[in-house]
Parts: C-alpha cells; sequence; structure tokens
C-alpha cells in the first residue's frame, strides 16, 4: 500500500471516530393489511443517504407486519441492542401509539410516517419526542369540508377503522363539519381485517346522507366504498389521504371512480404547476425511486423520505452537541428538528415549533379526484 493511501486510510478511521455513525431505525409494515403503504416505505429506506455531514448513517431496518405487538418488540431490539438515535417509522397509527412510551423514556426522536394527527397533538412529555412527516387530520378535513360545501352537502355519514386511525378522524371531523353546518346522520365503524361491512353501510344509507366519509387506509378503505356501491348508493364518496396508493383504484376499480381525497401534490405530481415549492424535491426523490426500483413510489414512502429530509438538516447541527449514541446527541437531534424552518419535503413544507410537530400548512395538500382510473388534479 502506497503512504498516500495508509494516510488517506488514517484520515478516514479519525472521522469516523471523530463523529461516529448515526444509526437510524426504520420500522415498516411490509407485509399485512397495509402492505401498500410498507411497501414503499421499506424500498425508500434503501435510498437513504448513507453520508450526511462529516458523519456515516447506518439504517437498521424491521418489518412490524402492523400488528403491534412487533412493533413493541422492533422498538425495543432497536433500542437496547442496536442502540439508534432517531426512528423513521412506523407504518401504521396503532403500531406509532404502541411504541411512544418506549420512544420517549429512551429519548429518541421519531419522524412518524403515519396518517394521524393523534402521535404529536396536544403535545405532552411524550410526544415532545414525535415529529410526523404526513399531514395532520384536520388540514385534509379542511379541504375536503370545502368541497361539500361547494357541491351543497349537508348531511354525512361517517364510517372508519374502529382503531386511533377512524378515531382520530372522527374526532377532528366531527367539531369542523358541524361549524360549517354539515350534519354527520350515521356513525359506524369496522376493523381492518373484516372481510364484510354490509351492516354498517345498510345502517349509513338508511340514514340517507348526502355523502359518506370513509376514514380508512390502503386496500381496506375499499371495502365499504366497493359495498356502498353494490348497494345502490348514489351519493359523493369521500376517503382520506390514507388511499393515495394506485393499489387502493386497482383493488376498487368501477367502484372507486368519482372518489374525492385531498392528499399530497406528489400523488398528482404531473398536473401540479413548476411554482409549487414541493415539486423539484418530489422529483428528485421519484427519480432516485425510479432508479433503484424501476417503478414510481407511492406517496407514502416519500413520508419516510421527508423524514430523511429532516434528519439530514437536523444531524449536523446534534454533532455539535454529543456523539452520536449517546443521550446529548439524541436530545441535540430533537431540538434541531423542532427549530427546522421552511423545510421543503415532497409531501409539503415544514415549520417546526415547539408546540407544533408537523408543520404543514395548505401547501401539503391538493384535492383530487378519481377519474378514468387515474388519480387526476381537482380545482378547489
Amino acid at each position: 500500500m502506497s503512504v498516500r493511501l495508509v494516510v488517506a486510510a488514517i484520515m478516514l478511521t479519525c472521522s469516523i471516530a471523530a463523529y461516529g455513525q448515526v444509526k437510524v431505525g426504520l420500522m415498516v409494515s411490509a407485509t399485512g393489511p397495509t402492505s401498500a403503504i410498507g411497501i414503499p416505505q421499506k424500498n425508500t429506506g434503501d435510498i437513504l443517504p448513507k453520508k450526511i455531514g462529516d458523519a456515516t448513517v447506518e439504517y437498521i431496518q424491521l418489518e412490524d407486519g402492523g400488528d403491534t405487538t412487533r412493533a413493541v418488540q422492533n422498538v425495543k431490539k432497536l433500542i437496547q441492542e442496536n442502540n439508534i438515535d432517531a426512528l423513521i417509522g412506523p407504518s401504521t397509527t396503532p403500531n406509532a401509539l404502541a411504541i411512544l412510551d418506549f420512544i420517549a423514556d429512551a429519548k429518541v426522536p421519531m419522524m412518524a410516517t403515519v396518517g394521524t394527527s393523534s402521535v404529536v397533538e396536544p403535545l405532552d412529555a411524550k410526544k415532545r419526542w414525535v415529529f410526523k412527516t404526513t399531514q395532520n387530520d384536520d388540514i385534509i378535513a379542511s379541504a375536503l369540508l370545502k368541497h361539500m360545501l361547494k357541491n351543497g352537502v349537508k348531511t354525512i355519514g361517517f364510517i372508519g377503522f374502529n382503531d386511533p386511525y377512524g378515531e382520530n378522524w372522527h374526532k377532528v371531523f366531527v367539531p369542523m363539519a358541524e361549524k360549517a353546518g354539515i350534519s354527520i346522520v350515521a356513525n359506524e365503524r369496522y376493523a381492518r381485517n373484516d372481510q364484510s361491512t354490509t351492516g354498517q353501510v345498510l345502517k349509513l344509507m338508511a340514514a340517507k346522507p348526502d355523502a359518506v366519509l370513509i376514514a380508512a387506509v390502503g386496500g381496506p378503505a375499499v371495502l365499504p366504498q366497493a359495498t356502498l356501491y353494490d348497494q345502490g348508493y348514489k351519493g359523493r364518496i369521500y376517503q382520506t389521504h390514507a388511499v393515495a396508493t394506485d393499489d387502493f383504484i386497482k383493488l376498487g376499480r368501477e367502484k372507486v371512480e368519482g372518489t374525492v381525497l385531498a392528499a399530497g401534490p406528489m400523488l398528482v405530481i404531473d398536473e401540479i404547476p413548476d411554482s409549487n415549492p414541493t415539486k423539484k424535491v418530489a422529483q428528485a426523490y421519484i427519480a432516485a425511486y425510479e432508479k433503484q426500483f424501476g417503478t414510481k413510489p407511492a406517496t407514502f414512502g416519500a413520508n419516510t423520505w421527508d423524514g430523511g429530509i429532516l434528519l439530514e438538516r437536523a444531524i449536523p447541527a446534534a454533532l455539535k452537541a454529543g456523539k452520536p449514541g449517546t443521550e446529548a446527541f439524541r436530545s441535540a437531534l430533537r431540538d434541531a428538528v423542532e427549530k427546522e424552518r421552511e423545510i421543503v419535503g415532497t409531501q409539503g413544507v415544514f415549520n417546526m415549533s415547539a408546540t407544533n410537530h408537523n408543520g404543514m400548512d395548505d401547501r401539503a395538500r391538493v384535492l383530487i379526484v378519481i377519474k378514468d382510473g387515474k388519480f387526476r388534479l381537482l380545482a378547489d
């Protein structure tokens, strides 16, 4: 080995010793009922940056299958055995809430990639360690309500998961709807693994709502909508941003035509004007994903990518306060994320603060309709 190579090797060793290796856990549900969400998140984990500033980054990815027990086992392993400095994930709201105590006790910043705002609201001693990279429910709900009012909707039937996702959507949406003069005339629930929602749908239809809002995720969100279609319901169907995947259309086919939802601009990236601040970032992510996997990513993968963006911005500042693997570093990393302002992601622009750990605004959503088997931009 030449002297030059020896010197280079010594310098590299010294650099790694000085800055250490940042360890980031990744938890996904790439199997199970919400695999349409977890698979693009799992894939995105493979293309996150392996070097940030002067530090190398190791990503340790574990699968939870959408099961809360496995999620708890995973987070214990990541904290106790892998000594992670941060976590991106998990894919589902129940799993995020199940691991919250462990994240807070270990003081590990978590970039939650779930839909519901209940993981960051209300902010308390535990949730102060959690940041959320998807749009909060109220941002999505306000867009849907605007469309409802414009189209003369006066009554709504609600059906959602019988878990924190559905419950939080009901909690957020009902007062907003009532304030807008829209009445909730039916309120139903179903489980993610249910094979039938006929009973719930018949109750919804008996109330004769002008429209129905379904608060569910991915493929399982098709079930009540398909049942409404089969039972002859003619009103408008609204869905949340948790169905922003081609699998939803493939499963629902003609039964989901005309569905109105609000989601991040990336879902209809080709129809978004160049002036939108997220477009270039989203296009760069899509290009990187396509290069690696030969296909476009679902927007759920973008939530993982945005978690990476937030950490990439915060890690250099945290390195000044402590070495990776220490509480000082993790605390500094949390503080640095909380101070991030006007950070442009694929899904929106983040302005974090001590009272807001989502930081998104109306720039993080557009109205979308399913037309001719495709997601299409819908004018507000």
